[in-house]
């Protein structure tokens, strides 16, 4: 594939999720993307299961290059300043006031690169009562209301991934590319102010929009309801999800796959409002039925009758799947630490041909000494 942003140098001073995979998505589109990182230690979450290349890390930060420089040493500020100029976009993730210690805030950036894309992520943002408050994930997705959509009313734990990290790196990705694309025609570099408040909000706009429409509070069971989405176990233990959303059609194919036709009969279930009024009951019905057969069965069933479907994989399912495996999802490279460094594509298909070619996370300062000969002989130049 064409790596459509081969021209682009990105410098990221990020830690943890949210910088980092706003890098990882540059990258994923072939930005040369330098990861500055401290010296010894590196990200922190290089260290989450020990050492220094640990699962978290690999996971948003391959195709990048790493270079270790300690700030408050004179001559490693001098080499990020010389990088900055180098540079068409500057990431960093730390609370407002951070980076401008580090030697690396906007205006003193901006001495170096006129026109370059800052991009600042933050908790709470640059300014208002919380700005100072520490925010990771799980308390930006509770200030958003996102939290409760995803919390078991009876039993309330967290559960799931770290969405609000992860969309919030995908958001300023989106606005770095906007910025570039606007600094093409303008020559002027832009401040790009985002946090994971504000993003989480607008990945929550559904239910904020039911809010101000209706009055309806969204629940972690609103959106299952009104689609008939469902998810059953099967008799060897596996899962199957389906999602019958509006049209009859596939309403009908659920019974015809079941053997259940007589369900089409019955008052609660007649039509479509009637069932995502008694969706409960519909459960009770065909939660036992889906345990008669294996999930392979039941998926062969409802392919049969165009039943929207599929296993509910685990991760280690998911990418065996042939269509996955038809799509090439899974990639592979040499990795000094690993052997092996697996991981997934980029999603993106330009002109019909997938990046399948991707570089393992770098070791802390593996291209050290490369980036300073790279800086050294521009100013020799």
């Amino acid at each position: 594939m064409v790596k459509i942003l081969k021209d682009i140098r990105v410098v990221e001073l990020g830690t943890y999720i949210t910088g980092p995979a706003a890098g990882l998505h540059l990258a994923d589109l072939g930005a040369d993307v330098i990861k500055v990182e401290r010296p010894g230690t590196g990200d922190p979450f290089r260290a989450f299961k020990g050492g220094l290349y640990s699962p978290h890390y690999q996971t948003y930060n391959r195709n990048k290059r790493s270079i270790a420089l300690d700030t408050k040493n004179p001559a490693d500020l001098e080499t990020l300043h010389d990088l900055v100029a180098t540079a068409d976009v500057f990431i960093q993730n730390f609370r407002p006031g951070v980076a401008e210690k580090l030697g690396a805030g906007e205006e003193e950036l901006r001495r170096h690169r006129p026109d370059l894309i800052y991009c600042a992520i933050s908790g709470f943002g640059t300014s208002g009562p919380s700005r100072d408050r520490p925010a990771y994930d799980t308390v930006a997705q509770a200030a958003s209301g996102y939290l409760r959509l995803l919390t078991p009313p009876a039993s309330p734990r967290v559960i799931g991934p770290a969405i609000a990290d992860a969309v919030t790196g995908q958001y300023a990705a989106m606005g770095i590319l906007a910025a570039l694309l606007e600094r093409a025609r303008t020559g002027e570099g832009r401040r790009l102010d985002i946090s994971m408040l504000e993003a989480m909000c607008h990945f929550n706009l559904d239910s904020f929009t039911h809010y101000y429409s209706v009055g309806e509070v969204m629940g972690p069971l609103s959106r299952p309801v009104v689609s008939q989405s469902y998810t059953f176990e099967c008799s060897d233990g596996k899962w199957i999800a389906i999602h019958l959303s509006s049209p009859e059609k596939f309403w009908e194919g659920l019974l015809a796959a079941t053997g259940q036709e007589r369900l089409g009969d019955d008052p609660r279930f007649a039509e479509r409002l009637a069932r995502v009024e008694h969706q409960d009951d519909l459960i009770e019905h065909f939660a036992p039925v889906f345990r008669e057969k294996p999930r392979d069965a039941w998926c062969d069933l409802l392919l049969a009758n165009e039943v929207p479907h599929s296993p509910a994989y685990d991760s280690n399912e998911a990418l065996e799947d042939p269509q996955a495996q038809h799509l090439n999802i899974r990639i592979a490279a040499p990795s000094s630490e690993l052997g092996t460094f697996t991981t997934v594509r980029p999603p993106y298909n330009f002109d019909g041909a997938p990046e399948l070619d991707v570089l393992p996370p770098p070791v802390l300062d593996e291209h050290g000494d490369e980036i300073r000969a790279e800086l050294a002989r521009r100013k020799a130049g």
